[in-house]
């Protein structure tokens, strides 16, 4: 755990120096590791959820809004869930 410290203070150094709010950093830290959640439970919205500590509902929501977010180009953060 002390390595993974000292790896998060140096990347949270990295980014003051950048003149990153901390709003910004609070939002891509959230969608950087909900992404990761995702890959790593394929994309299953139900156990993304309970791994994370959140209602699947709210994951959802908010995997959505990112979907809304990103262009296009950069292709979609996570496959719709099929109802």
């Amino acid at each position: 755990m002390e390595s993974m410290r000292k790896k998060m203070e140096a990347l949270v150094g990295e980014m003051l120096d950048g003149q990153i709010l901390l709003d910004e950093a609070l939002s891509e830290f959230e969608k950087l590791y909900i992404q990761a959640a995702l890959t790593r439970h394929a994309d299953h919205l139900c156990n993304t959820a309970v791994a994370l500590g959140i209602h699947r509902n709210t994951l959802s929501k908010r995997v959505a809004a990112y979907n809304a977010a990103r262009t296009s180009a950069n292709g979609s953060f996570a496959k719709r869930p099929s109802k």
